[in-house]
C-alpha cells in the first residue's frame, strides 16, 4: 500500500504570517489553484481507490479540487483526525506577536518538539496529535491492507509533518529535523505490513514549475 500525503494549498493566512491550527478556516489563495492543478497532472497516472481529507476547508477543498481536476471517481473522506494541531490562543495570531509572548514555546514547536508545552496558550500536544492521526493509518491500512491500494491523504503542514516522521520511526525529538513541508506538496509512504513504512518521496514540488523559498514552508 502506498499513502500520498498532501498539504493543503496556501491561504491568506500563511501569506500573512499567522498560525492557523484546527480552528482557523483561512481561504486559498488564488494562485494556489494553480498549483493544485500542477499537482493533479503530475498524478495523473496513479490510480486511487479514496482520498481522505481534513474537514477544513483549505485541506478538504485542496482534495476536491485534486479529484475534480484528474477527473476520477473516488470517494472523498473528511476525517477530524486529520485537522491541524490545535493552537489554542495562538489561532490568528502572527508569527513576530506569537514568538514574542512565547519565545520558547515557537521555538519548541518548530524545532524542539520534545520541548513542546502549549499549556500555557491551551494548545493541543505533539502526543496527542500523532495519536489521533496514527488511530487513522491504522484503520486505512487495515482497510486497505494486501491490495496494493494508492490511498491520497490532504492536511496539514505541522499536523502531517508529525504524523509522517512518526510512522517512519522518528523520535519525538527529531520530528523537524528536515523542516517543514511546503503548501501543495507530496510525500509518499509504502507499507507492507501496516507496521512499517518506507519513504518513497519527501517534500515533492517540483511539479510546481518554480523556485521554493523558506516562506513556502510557514
Amino acid at each position: 500500500m502506498q499513502l500520498y500525503f498532501v498539504r493543503h494549498g496556501k491561504t491568506e493566512w500563511n501569506l500573512e504570517g499567522r498560525y492557523q491550527g484546527c480552528h482557523g478556516n483561512s481561504p486559498l489563495l488564488p494562485e494556489s489553484y494553480e498549483d493544485i492543478k500542477r499537482l493533479s497532472l503530475f498524478l495523473k497516472d496513479t490510480k486511487f481507490v479514496a482520498f481522505y481529507a481534513s474537514p477544513l476547508e483549505r485541506a478538504l477543498q485542496t482534495a476536491l479540487k485534486i479529484k475534480e481536476n484528474m477527473n476520477i471517481d473516488v470517494p472523498v473522506i473528511a476525517d477530524n483526525r486529520l485537522r491541524e494541531f490545535d493552537l489554542g490562543e495562538l489561532e490568528g495570531m502572527k508569527f513576530s506577536e506569537a514568538e514574542r509572548l512565547y519565545p520558547d514555546q515557537i521555538k519548541a514547536f518548530r524545532h524542539e518538539p520534545d520541548l513542546y508545552d502549549p499549556r500555557k496558550f491551551h494548545g493541543e500536544s505533539f502526543s496527542h496529535m500523532i495519536k489521533r492521526g496514527k488511530l487513522l493509518i491504522d484503520e486505512i491500512t487495515s482497510k486497505y491492507s494486501g491490495n496494493n491500494d494508492k490511498i491520497l491523504l490532504v492536511s496539514h503542514g505541522a499536523a502531517l509533518c508529525a504524523l509522517i516522521r512518526s510512522l517512519e520511526g522518528y523520535r519525538l525529538a527529531d520530528l523537524r529535523k528536515r523542516g517543514g513541508l511546503i503548501n501543495t506538496s507530496l510525500t509518499i509512504l509504502e507499507t507492507k505490513d501496516s507496521i512499517n513504512f518506507n519513504e518513497l518521496r519527501w517534500n515533492e514540488t517540483s511539479y510546481l514549475g518554480r523556485k521554493i523559498t523558506s516562506r513556502d514552508s510557514i
